[in-house]
């Protein structure tokens, strides 16, 4: 497939809301080995396209009253890594898809949210993984 084309390359994240999220990152530190830092944890991997190249994937409790997941009522939230993330809005947008909010550009990359066809919230990413990399503490792998 060309690097050229707009598309989802993985799963960034899984945030999921928590009674209690500070228990619950010590609950998968004691028990499932997790290195939790203020966030979560991170998953880090290669690139199948570029093995020589990392990649994160973010877990991440929520307090249970968060409105970050708004206006889906999921009690969780799916982050997509993207490739040529203006691109795929244009074709989102051209397909009817629901965009939620403009760009957000950070040092670490760029997001943005979208609804999929049955109102879930999805974040989408396009990362600057060299720069995320500085700001990750906890790595469970």
């Amino acid at each position: 497939m060309s690097d050229d084309k707009p598309r989802v390359t993985g799963i960034g994240g899984v945030f999921f809301k928590s009674a209690n999220p500070k228990n619950s990152k010590q609950w998968y530190k004691e028990n499932l080995g997790f290195v939790v830092d203020q966030w979560g944890t991170n998953f880090e991997w290669y690139q199948g396209r570029n093995p020589s190249k990392k990649g994160y994937t973010q877990w991440s409790p929520f307090p249970h009253d968060t409105d970050y997941f708004q206006p889906s009522s999921q009690p969780y939230m799916i982050n997509y890594r993207v490739v040529h993330l203006e691109k795929l809005l244009q074709t989102l947008a051209e397909n009817g898809v629901t965009i939620l909010d403009e760009i957000q550009e950070f040092d670490y990359g760029k997001f943005v949210h979208i609804l999929d066809n049955e109102g879930n919230k999805i974040e989408l990413w396009e990362p600057n993984d060299a720069e995320y990399e500085k700001g990750v503490q906890g790595r469970t792998g």
